[in-house]
């Protein structure tokens, strides 16, 4: 791919799901683009769609004309990630741990959960460590007492 750098005008990426919205301008993509240019803003999508990325374009017009219908497209796109399905040999509390994962992208204390869910810490830390031997989630820190936790790879 010539070594050369490609953007992705916004990136959505998760623990195994990859999104990227582009927004196409008109005179850009059609009347302005030199024909190498656009070769290469092709195999960079397929390269980016074989490495299962989701792509939702968005034409500039759009976004000036009609922004509530751009937002909308936005949070449903953004909801394909966060609505993934879960195994169904999950109990409920661990389902939903695995969503607030999901959802929260960043570490997060038993605590945290513990509030989301609204059980006991105790109760919390047992679906934790259900879903840390599972390989679901693991560590993000603590070596002998485990403080905040992560959606695994």
């Amino acid at each position: 791919m010539n070594n050369s750098f490609r953007y992705l005008d916004l990136a959505y990426i998760l623990p195994g799901a990859k999104g990227c919205i582009e927004i196409q301008d008109y005179r850009t993509h059609a009347r302005d683009i030199e024909t190498g240019r656009f070769k290469d803003l092709c195999l960079k999508q397929a390269l980016l769609t074989l490495d299962d990325w989701l792509f939702l374009p968005i034409a500039y017009l759009s976004i000036r004309d009609d922004p509530a219908v751009c937002k909308q497209l936005t949070l449903a796109f953004v909801g394909k990630f966060l609505s993934t399905a879960t195994p169904s040999e999950l109990n409920w509390g661990e389902a939903e741990t695995l969503r607030f994962a999901r959802r929260l992208m960043r570490p997060f204390l038993p605590r945290e959960l513990s509030a989301h869910l609204r059980l006991s810490d105790r109760h919390t830390r047992d679906i934790l460590h259900h879903l840390v031997n599972k390989k679901m989630l693991v560590v993000a820190s603590g070596n002998q007492r485990y403080r905040t936790y992560r959606l695994g790879q």
